[in-house]
């Protein structure tokens, strides 16, 4: 049975994507116009039809860290600007194994191996090329979490390459519409980003592509990007919210230019673009949503997170983020990774310290691991709000 709610044009986008039907650009920005208290069940009614009730967790490594070249307005590791971060070079493939079993142990079901570059090069720097496939081989042999990279623009023989070596899913977000990009880069264009993509997925992996909300982009912008995504074809959305960092183009707004009402009903409509890929809240949600709110998009459609630390900032403990699916009435996937969740949340008490001594630590984050390298995590390089 379909879910209704009376109000006719979210009853009728719900009974199209039901039956497998693509809704256009007009109907996406008319449900952007709708209730949230209408739009948000009904979207996460479309979740239950045609998935679980799990949500799917993630986590990452900044494995080489700061002195980007591209000029991407949010990010804090940009060598264009000056934020004060710690930066480094390709960490130990041993020390990105270390930030896997850490995740892997905080219920992550998928582990992302980033770099803060425009992109790992085959060509130019054979030496870390042969790192990054080392680190994914030890992860991919070593862990049950399936292995993620983000390793900025590809070409087509190195995403065959990483692909042979188990990449499952690639991350490499567009961050905004075609039209509002140039706003946010100049350094490279949209174009560059949606070939990278491609090549990915002729390749043979999944894509894992999203955006960051709140940049001071318009309402259209945020479903023209969904749109540019629904036509490549991906199988994970990641929904960042900017967490302005000091020092950026982008630094000076304080908060995100989106409210919660906002956010939520973008997570709902995206749910109804995307009835089948995971929706997952990523960057900037615990700096832009109360604590009392943070399950709402789970109850709007969402069934994916990224746990644990960013690139350079800090997220909330994994113990948490299980307690914000549970409020929404959700479970964590255990599909790849089967743990204890209630042994999260004691290592996160403290309660099983005597055993696992590396309570404090972040899932994916390599920090107690590359101290003498300054290693400070965040998001995803070009993929994510840093």
């Amino acid at each position: 049975m379909v879910y209704e709610t009376g109000n006719r044009t979210v009853d009728e986008a719900v009974a199209r994507v039901v039956n497998d039907e693509a809704l256009t650009r007009r109907e996406a920005l008319a449900l952007l116009a709708q209730p949230v208290e209408d739009l948000a069940p009904a979207a996460d009614s479309v979740r239950a039809h045609f998935g679980d009730d799990t949500v799917d967790a993630c986590s990452i490594v900044n494995a080489k860290a700061g002195n980007c070249a591209e000029d991407c307005g949010f990010c804090a590791q940009s060598a264009h600007f000056d934020t004060g971060i710690d930066t480094y070079g390709f960490l130990d493939p041993e020390e990105i194994l270390a930030a896997a079993k850490r995740a892997e142990r905080d219920g992550a079901q998928r582990f992302g191996v980033v770099v803060a570059e425009k992109g790992v090069s085959k060509e130019k720097r054979p030496e870390e090329w042969a790192d990054v496939l080392r680190a994914i081989r030890l992860v991919r042999d070593e862990t049950d979490v399936e292995v993620d990279a983000s390793l900025g623009l590809l070409t087509e023989d190195e995403a065959r390459i990483i692909a042979e070596e188990g990449v499952n899913h690639y991350n490499h977000n567009i961050e905004t519409s075609p039209r509002y990009f140039p706003e946010i880069v100049s350094s490279h264009d949209f174009e560059d980003r949606v070939k990278t993509l491609e090549r990915a997925k002729d390749a043979g992996m999944d894509l894992c592509a999203g955006v960051i909300l709140g940049m001071g982009e318009a309402p259209t912008d945020r479903v023209d990007a969904a749109l540019a995504l629904r036509d490549i074809g991906i199988s994970s959305v990641p929904v960042n919210v900017l967490n302005p960092v000091e020092g950026t183009p982008l630094g000076d707004r304080g908060t995100a230019d989106i409210t919660t009402t906002e956010l939520v009903k973008t997570v709902a409509v995206y749910r109804l673009l995307f009835p089948r890929a995971r929706v997952r809240l990523t960057g900037g949600r615990e700096v832009n949503l109360d604590e009392n709110e943070q399950h709402l998009p789970f109850e709007a459609g969402a069934d994916g997170v990224l746990t644990g630390d960013y690139l350079t900032t800090e997220g909330q403990s994994p113990a948490d983020d299980i307690e914000v699916i549970e409020r929404a009435g959700l479970r964590p996937n255990t599909e790849a990774n089967e743990f204890d969740p209630e042994g999260v949340k004691a290592r996160s008490r403290g309660d099983d310290s005597e055993n696992d001594p590396a309570v404090d630590t972040a899932a994916g984050s390599a920090t107690s691991n590359a101290e003498s390298s300054g290693t400070d995590m965040g998001t995803t390089t070009d993929t994510a709000n840093n």
